[in-house]
């Protein structure tokens, strides 16, 4: 597993790209509401609108990993008892995602 993805969530993407675009003094030529992918290399920024109400107090960032098994790791991942949010599930955008808790009440995403 690798750490596959850093998602900023917000309720106001487009505020929060065109900031990141501007200090990263990058365009990703996307102006989508939801979901922009700022950098799309190894390791992605990637800004996104879950739908969420957020309250701004260090509870905005999740990790996302990588993986090759989705079904694999859904099922190692209940084997650890972490809290599910959401089983595997696809995407408008191509990937499948699921979510869940670490032990501290972090967001942790994976995704193929």
């Amino acid at each position: 597993m690798r750490i596959g993805e850093v998602c900023l969530l917000t309720n106001d993407v487009i505020r929060l790209a065109d900031f990141y675009k501007k200090l990263l003094d990058l365009d990703n030529e996307s102006s989508d509401a939801v979901h922009q992918t700022l950098i799309g290399e190894e390791t992605m920024l990637t800004i996104y609108d879950d739908g969420s109400k957020k309250n701004n107090q260090n509870q905005n960032i999740c990790l996302a990993f990588t993986v090759e098994d989705m079904e694999k790791e859904y099922r190692r991942v209940m084997e650890l008892g972490a809290e599910i949010i959401e089983p595997p599930t696809a995407r408008p955008w191509g990937a499948v995602n699921m979510s869940f808790r670490d032990p501290d009440g972090n967001t942790v995403y994976l995704r193929t």
